[in-house]
C-alpha cells in the first residue's frame, strides 16, 4: 500500500509536457544571455573607447568584425544597388568650385618637364567650363604650385557624376603616413600623434586617407622603418622611401620591407599599371569582396604618373573601372584603390599658414575639413611643402 502511494505521489511531482516545455524555453533563455555577455562586454568597450567616427559607423564595423560580415555585406550592397543613379538623363551645367588660386596654364615644356599635369581630357561632350582644368590651392605658392586640383565628369552613361582630382609635384613635398588609433590594426611602440602634429601645421597642403582595414586588405603596414604586419607580394603598395621619394608599385619584396623604405603601405592589387587600367578589374572581386567591384559606391585611389608625381582620384558613384580610366587619363602610370564608402574618403586641402581655410577636394565629401586635425581612428597621408 504504501508503495502504491509513492508511485502515485511520484507521478504527480513529474511535471507535465507543458510545465516541462516551459521550464525548457527558461533554459534556453537564460542559455543564450549567457552566451550573449561576452558579445554585450565587447559592444560596451567599442561604444565606449575614444573615438572620432559616429558610433553607428563603428556598430556596423563591430558587426562586420564579429561575424556578420557576409550580412553587412548584402545590406550595402542592396542600399547601393537601390540608391545607385539612373543612367543617362541631362548633364550639369556647371562643375563645383575647386581650388583656393588662380587657374594654371600648362605649357608643352612645363608637362614635359613634370612641373604641370596636361589639362585632363573630358570624357563628355560638350566640355563644361573649366573641366579638366588644374587650379592651385593656395594663393601665396608662386608659379609653381605644388598641388593642385580638378574635376571632371568621368562616366558618359551617367552624365551627373563628378569625380575630384588632385596632382601633387613629389619634388616640391613631403609625404607621411600616420597610423590612426585603430588603423593599423597591429601593435606599434607608439601610435603618434594620430593627427597631423602641431609643429608639422606650417607647411602643410593637404591630407588625404589611406586604404583598407588590414583585415579586409589582408595586406601589409610597415612604418617608422619598420614592419609591423607582413608585406604581402603582388599587393599594390604606397611606398615612402627615406630619402623622400615615394612610388605605387606592385610589391615583390617578400615579407619584410628591405632598409631605405621609410613607410609602405599595401591595399589590393594594382588598378593601373604600365599606363593601362589592370584588364581583370570587372572579372574578380579582388578589388570589392563586401561591395562589388561594379556597385556605384564613394571610392578613392592614387596613382602616380611618369615623373614620379601622384594623382590622387575620388567621387562618389564610381566603380573601380571608372577610377582607373580617370587615373590613365589624368596621366597615371600605375595606380592603387584606396578606401572606399563616403565615411573614409577624404581629401582635404588647406588655403593659409598652419592649416587655415581647410576645404573638400568635393563638397559631397562628408567629414569635416578638420578630419585629421584631430586624432583619427584610421591610418592617413598629410602633404607638407618642402622648405
Amino acid at each position: 500500500m504504501a508503495m502504491a502511494n509513492a508511485s502515485r505521489m511520484s507521478r504527480e511531482l513529474r511535471p507535465g509536457p507543458a510545465e516541462l516545455l516551459r521550464r525548457l524555453r527558461r533554459v534556453a533563455i537564460v542559455a543564450a544571455l549567457v552566451a550573449l555577455i561576452p558579445a554585450v562586454v565587447s559592444f560596451t568597450e567599442m561604444a565606449s573607447s575614444p573615438s572620432n567616427t559616429a558610433l553607428g559607423v563603428r556598430s556596423v564595423e563591430w558587426l562586420r568584425d564579429n561575424g556578420l560580415v557576409g550580412v553587412v555585406a548584402q545590406v550595402e550592397n542592396w542600399y547601393y544597388t537601390l540608391t545607385a543613379p539612373a543612367k543617362g538623363g541631362p548633364t550639369l551645367k556647371s562643375l563645383p568650385n575647386v581650388g583656393r588660386g588662380a587657374v594654371v596654364a600648362s605649357h608643352v615644356s612645363a608637362i614635359r618637364a613634370g612641373l604641370r599635369p596636361a589639362r585632363v581630357r573630358p570624357l563628355i561632350w560638350p566640355w563644361l567650363a573649366g573641366e579638366g582644368v588644374w587650379h592651385a590651392t593656395r594663393p601665396d605658392l608662386g608659379k609653381q604650385p605644388p598641388l593642385l586640383v580638378t574635376t571632371i565628369r568621368d562616366e558618359p552613361d551617367y552624365p551627373r557624376v563628378v569625380v575630384g582630382m588632385a596632382w601633387i609635384n613629389t619634388k616640391q613635398t613631403h609625404i607621411a603616413l600616420y597610423p590612426g588609433r585603430l588603423e593599423p590594426a597591429v601593435t606599434l611602440p607608439t601610435r603618434g600623434p594620430m593627427e597631423v602634429p602641431l609643429a608639422n601645421r606650417g607647411s602643410l597642403l593637404a591630407t588625404f586617407n589611406s586604404g583598407f582595414k588590414l583585415s579586409d586588405s589582408l595586406g601589409g603596414y610597415t612604418v617608422y622603418g619598420h614592419t609591423y604586419a607582413p608585406m604581402v607580394n603582388g599587393l599594390a603598395t604606397f611606398v615612402g622611401y627615406r630619402n623622400g621619394r615615394v612610388d605605387i608599385v606592385d610589391w615583390k619584396f617578400g615579407k619584410r620591407a628591405p632598409a631605405g623604405i621609410s613607410y609602405a603601405r599595401q591595399n589590393l592589387p594594382l588598378i593601373v599599371n604600365d599606363g593601362r587600367p589592370n584588364p581583370t578589374l570587372s572579372t574578380t572581386s579582388a578589388w570589392g569582396t563586401t561591395v562589388g567591384n561594379a556597385i556605384l559606391v564613394w571610392r578613392s585611389a592614387i596613382g602616380i604618373d611618369r615623373h614620379g608625381n601622384l594623382i590622387y582620384v575620388a567621387g562618389n558613384d564610381q566603380t573601380v573601372v571608372s577610377l582607373a580610366q580617370a587615373l590613365v587619363r589624368a596621366g597615371a602610370v600605375r595606380a592603387m584603390e584606396l578606401d572606399i564608402n563616403s565615411y573614409w574618403v577624404s581629401f582635404i586641402t588647406y588655403g593659409g599658414w598652419n592649416a587655415l581655410a581647410p576645404a573638400n577636394l568635393l563638397p559631397d565629401m562628408n567629414r569635416p575639413t578638420t578630419r585629421y586635425l584631430t586624432p583619427d581612428d584610421r591610418d592617413f597621408f598629410a602633404v607638407y611643402l618642402n622648405h
